[in-house]
């Protein structure tokens, strides 16, 4: 290889640093015995070493010791040799290769041109033999030249004459009269080289896999159009391969995935819509009102492809598709009341056996509170039961283990219970992108269930809107545990929650979150309240009570704030006027009514001085802490509250108009071998 040129990118596949759409293939041992466990760094240099020449025809592939790329064996009745292993890449390694080799910085209208000369520099232009894979049919050819600036190989068909075809017999005059309407030129991307063991086609092979890899997944019709006045890697590739990864390895709400195929059909079918239509009025040369028809529909399309081209960026964008996703989950909407007016009750049961039937008749079907004929419905999939479910409705679930691959999105008043205890009524998730259970409905109940997540990436349970309650629950979480949004009400009352990589329970500002007998441990934080100071957010009510929060690694509350709010309790103590409703600690109770600064400071003393002479044990003694730092934040924002109306000239305003009052009660929680402590704060 000449010197200075950059090293081409191998696709060695040992235990991969980086997932990339599932495990890679396996290889078979080239000519004379080198494998995938052989000292890789020293085959690559031996393989791949620069020369001192200038030549750069074949990026030094020729004359090695052989192949280090993996072999597929095709299927079917034609006996197609066999090919190279490509698709299979990690996302690294195609970051690298676009990146460094094949786009560097190029514009959006150069692509083309970057990518015929990458070509020209790894692509052997003859000598091998590849499979012309279409829809319909594969074909056995053997390449004879390469056209680079079109990104085609002229072929020839390989002899013996091998075809297969799928929908209906393809002679061999047929195909070498397709191949003349062709002029024996085809698009590279739809090549899949033929396995040699020699190594001397590696890089035509991987040169191949990523010209096809990009016009699939990353290349839009569009973008050449776009301004040229940005890195094309950097504004489009990157983020589409980080997204296309992120699919395969179900990072991806589900929901947001089917969203993005339908917006990128949306605006394919518009493009293309759009070109016919500028097509036409170019070459028209009149100024008919038929044309000037056209061009305000041409204007309405380019308007509609731009918004869905907006659209698609947000979700490509990392940061922003999970704020786009929530957004789209929060938007969940509820089916309401049966159009019929009745109330179904789904049970749920991989079999059903006769005693459990007589049972659930005797405890759950046929009670005697019950009035009037009940309609069931009998299903094997709990995710199929709540699905099926309208406003009011009831789901049992019989005591098993399910398995499901999905989310569970509740939209309606409804109730979810399982016939056992929980430990014998497990549902696991299987898939990473999603939720477990999303929950918008005004009056939602969930109860004796185990939840088990494995290798998930978002919580296992989020409260968007109205209220859901769970009891006597299991939560066995992956990343964070369970989520209360602005607006939303939990009320989670004797279960257990454990493993959240995040914290257990997240509390946004504005919602309402009631915690009464639980188990929150082994979690990175116990529980996480999130900053409310914002005079855009109203402050949360929290209550806690006979909780044990223990073994998590940091604390077992934390409230996150930003650090202008650092000294918060000392400015709250001595400038507030905030009218904060009750606070409960430790079992005592103090009403707070309009106090002045003096009396409040009092007050907070007074208090503070108690605690500190009272004999509290370390497992309670957060309790006071955690409610004392909530009233003072509290504090600080109706004093800040009244600053801004104060400065916006408004001197006179009602008290209770213009603070937003806590609900704050901390009572009988204990906190053991917490990592960081009971309670902390975290500044950002």
């Amino acid at each position: 290889m000449a010197q200075g040129e950059p090293e081409p990118l191998l696709a060695v596949h040992g235990e991969e640093e980086e997932k990339g759409g599932g495990e890679g293939p396996q290889l078979v041992p080239a000519a004379g015995g080198v494998g995938l466990q052989g000292n890789v760094q020293g085959l690559k240099q031996e393989l791949f070493q620069e020369d001192d020449d200038d030549s750069c025809s074949d990026y030094g592939s020729r004359d090695k010791s052989g192949t280090i790329l993996g072999r597929i064996v095709p299927d079917g009745n034609v006996l197609f040799p066999d090919t190279f292993q490509t698709n299979h890449l990690l996302f690294y390694e195609r970051f690298k290769a676009y990146q460094d080799y094949v786009l560097a910085d190029c514009k959006a209208s150069e692509v083309k041109e970057f990518t015929a000369e990458y070509l020209e520099k790894v692509l052997e232009p003859s000598g091998w033999q590849a499979i012309w894979r279409t829809n319909v049919f594969e074909v056995l050819v053997e390449v004879v030249d390469v056209e680079y600036s079109a990104l085609k190989a002229v072929v020839r068909l390989s002899e013996p004459f091998l075809c297969d075809s799928h929908v209906s017999t393809f002679t061999l005059e047929c195909m070498q009269e397709l191949l003349e309407l062709k002029k024996h030129q085809l698009p590279v991307q739809e090549l899949w080289v033929v396995f040699d063991e020699s190594g001397e086609f590696d890089q035509t092979a991987l040169a191949i896999e990523h010209v096809r890899f990009f016009y699939q997944h990353i290349w839009r019709s569009w973008d050449e159009e776009d301004e040229d006045d940005f890195d094309y890697f950097v504004r489009c590739v990157e983020p589409r391969l980080r997204l296309h990864y992120d699919i395969l390895e179900d990072r991806v709400p589900s929901g947001l995935i089917a969203d993005y195929r339908n917006l990128l059909s949306q605006c394919e079918v518009l493009y293309r819509k759009f070109l016919n239509l500028r097509s036409g009025i170019s070459s028209s040369d009149s100024d008919s009102e038929a044309e000037n028809v056209s061009m305000v529909e041409g204007l309405k399309l380019y308007d509609e492809i731009e918004h869905l081209k907006q659209k698609l960026k947000l979700i490509e964008n990392p940061l922003l598709r999970y704020v786009f996703g929530y957004q789209k989950h929060a938007g969940l909407q509820a089916k309401g009341s049966r159009p019929t007016g009745t109330k179904i009750t789904h049970v749920v049961s991989s079999t059903m056996m006769a005693s459990l039937l007589q049972s659930l008749l005797r405890e759950k079907l046929c009670s005697e509170t019950c009035d009037e004929e009940l309609e069931i419905q009998f299903h094997s999939d709990p995710l199929t039961a709540v699905s099926a479910c309208y406003e009011g409705d009831t789901v049992i679930i019989c005591p098993g283990r399910y398995v499901v691959d999905g989310m569970f999105c509740i939209a309606d008043s409804i109730e979810l219970e399982g016939y056992g205890l929980p430990d014998d009524v497990v549902i696991e998730k299987r898939g990473k992108g999603d939720h477990f259970f999303d929950c918008t409905g005004a009056n939602i109940r969930i109860s004796s269930l185990k939840l088990v997540q494995h290798d998930a990436v978002e919580g296992i349970l989020s409260v968007h809107h109205g209220k859901t309650t769970l009891e006597n629950c299991v939560l066995q979480c992956e990343t964070t545990g369970v989520t209360v949004r602005t607006s939303a009400e939990l009320l989670m009352k004797n279960s257990d929650l454990y493993g959240a990589k995040g914290a257990g329970v997240e509390i946004y500002p504005g919602s309402t979150c009631t915690l009464l007998g639980n188990g929150i441990h082994h979690c990175k934080e116990g529980i996480l309240i999130k900053d409310f100071l914002d005079e855009h957010y109203d402050i949360p009510k929290i209550t806690m009570v006979n909780n044990v929060i223990h073994n998590n690694d940091g604390y077992g509350v934390v409230l996150v704030k930003s650090t202008v709010s650092s000294d918060v309790k000392d400015i709250a103590v001595k400038n507030s006027e905030g009218n904060i409703q009750t606070i409960q600690s430790n079992g005592g109770t103090d009403n707070v009514e309009d106090l002045g600064n003096e009396e409040l400071h009092e007050c907070a003393t007074g208090e503070l001085e108690l605690h500190e002479r009272a004999e509290i044990s370390e497992q309670t003694a957060g309790n006071y802490e955690i409610a004392n730092e909530l009233v003072a934040t509290s504090v600080k924002k109706s004093q800040m509250h009244k600053k801004r109306l104060s400065e916006l000239g408004i001197t006179e305003a009602d008290d209770n108009l213009m603070s937003q009052e806590m609900f704050v009660s901390i009572v009988g929680n204990q906190f053991k071998r917490n990592g960081k402590g009971s309670f902390g704060t975290f500044l950002f």
